[in-house]
């Protein structure tokens, strides 16, 4: 029988609020160790012009519901790496506008299994293109729903709200950003 293996870091449990996540790993509160993400709002308009549909995906690891999101990208302004996580993550491009429309925060695992909080700012991005040819297609689902829909699937509290409260930004400021490296 092998001896159980210790775990050197605490772990918090994921199922708690963001706060209580961070008390199973108070040095994280003080070491100014957050650490900053982009996501992609990705929408579309409902056909029949019944309102937005957003899309949701799931995370590689634990399967739960998400947004595209990823770390920032060395020569990639902040917007344009959103839209390339769309793109990569579930095979989506379009309109992405250049401001982020709000931010969150949730604690991420690392490869290494250090925990660290990171803030993701938010960036609409409207759907013109869906394509199945993209980097991770069969390793997460994909859902487009309305944006109560979404916000039921999410975890974080924060983008619950950025989703039920998600009103689409002007069309003529978004930047044409085709997010599709290979297009």
């Amino acid at each position: 029988m092998k001896p159980a293996k210790k775990r050197s870091k605490p772990r918090p449990d994921k199922s708690q609020p963001l706060l209580r996540q961070l008390a199973a790993v108070p040095a994280k509160l003080f070491s100014g160790a957050f650490r900053q993400q982009y996501g992609a709002l990705c929408f579309r308009h409902a056909k029949g012009g019944a309102g937005i549909e957003i899309l949701v995906i799931t995370s590689r690891e634990s399967a739960r519901w998400v947004i595209p999101k990823g770390w920032p990208m060395k020569g990639k302004k902040p917007f344009e790496a959103a839209a390339i996580e769309a793109w990569e993550e579930a095979g989506v491009s379009g309109a992405v506008r250049k401001k982020p429309v709000g931010h969150y925060t949730y604690l991420k695992e690392l490869d290494d299994g250090d925990v660290v909080p990171c803030i993701v700012d938010v960036f609409q991005v409207e759907i013109t293109e869906v394509s199945d040819g993209f980097k991770e297609h069969g390793q997460r689902a994909l859902a487009w729903v309305s944006p109560d829909e979404a916000a039921r699937r999410v975890r974080e509290i924060e983008l619950k709200s950025l989703l039920v409260d998600f009103k689409v930004r002007g069309r003529k400021k978004a930047a044409r950003n085709r997010s599709n490296p290979e297009g």
